[in-house]
């Protein structure tokens, strides 16, 4: 359970699915935005204490222990604000809810120094959390950069916290659309650990040696033909790559995925038109969590964009 004594001190209670982590990974899990360099740089600051004793970053952690962080407050954000299109569905004094578009990164990194969602961000929104740091301003979760949809986004260090608990103890709801190779069934759970894969380090898989529990849930699948089904899924977890790596891992790739099989080099001349996807075929379609401020409840829905839509319906009329 996480939770804040003010502004700064995080208290964080090991849970036992959580025991036997180094304490630096385990930080960096549970502290959104928070990078692991960031987390031992805290630790050789005296800041992380566990059980009220000064930690080490190599030390594992136990069920049931309970670690406290200082964390100094952000420094000013140096991130450029940026006039990019962006949709906010919804705003108040905590949170944004926003419409990610495809091929947008959520944050500045090496490579990605502009035209982040954050960059946007800070530009079209009155208020971001510090939580983050300069470069996480405000992000309490990710999507992949090709996946489009639903982000929430926490305005003060309040909300951050109440939001981000809520992600690590599984209350927010999530669902996304995907397009995928083969028939896959409605009702099906796959419950497969993942972890970063040992060859590719872009890459997760379902078989690495040092893996999180991930499970996710088929809600709801159409059949288009033999060769494609139209599916809404739920994620229980929220790991890298979690559903790309979940529908690959049982056969069924996502239409448009290049890094986990879903381009195919003959597509049959009926199914054309995914081959104008530029991108994997997975959008985040609804999410659902409580105000930070009051508990209400907040569900929001966002329809496919029209990249998704024109090859959906197109394959839908040519197959059938």
């Amino acid at each position: 359970m996480l939770t804040s004594n003010d502004a700064r001190v995080h208290v964080i209670r090991v849970t036992p699915e959580e025991a036997g982590l180094r304490l630096d990974r385990f930080l960096t899990a549970v502290l959104t935005g928070t990078s692991r360099t960031q987390v031992q740089r805290l630790v050789t600051e005296g800041r992380v204490r566990v059980d009220g004793r000064l930690a080490d970053s190599s030390q594992t952690v136990k069920p049931g222990q309970v670690v406290s962080v200082d964390r100094p407050e952000p420094a000013d954000s140096h991130v450029d604000a940026e006039d990019l299109p962006l949709e906010v569905l919804y705003q108040d004094a905590s949170l944004a809810v926003i419409n990610k578009p495809a091929g947008m990164v959520v944050h500045p990194a090496a490579g990605h120094a502009q035209g982040t969602l954050v960059n946007a961000l800070l530009y079209h929104l009155d208020g971001l959390s510090g939580i983050g740091g300069e470069r996480r301003p405000g992000i309490v979760h990710r999507l992949d950069r090709g996946t489009s949809g639903l982000m929430v986004v926490a305005k003060t260090d309040a909300a951050h916290d109440a939001l981000a608990r809520q992600f690590r103890e599984r209350e927010v709801e999530k669902e996304y659309n995907a397009l995928v190779w083969g028939v896959l069934a409605a009702g099906r759970r796959i419950d497969q650990p993942i972890g970063r894969d040992p060859v590719h380090r872009k890459k997760m898989s379902a078989r690495a040696r040092r893996s999180r529990e991930a499970v996710t849930r088929i809600v709801q699948a159409e059949p288009i033909g033999r060769a494609l089904t139209f599916a809404r899924l739920a994620i229980h977890t929220g790991r890298t790559h979690q559903i790309r790596v979940h529908l690959s891992a049982i056969g069924h790739p996502i239409v448009g995925d290049a890094l986990y099989g879903g381009v195919r080099r003959r597509v049959p001349g009926d199914l054309r038109a995914v081959t104008r996807l530029t991108r994997p075929f997975l959008h985040a379609t609804r999410l659902v969590f409580h105000h930070p401020a009051d508990g209400s409840r907040l569900a929001f829905e966002c329809p496919l964009p029209a990249d998704l839509t024109a090859v959906l319906t197109e394959v839908r009329q040519t197959v059938r």
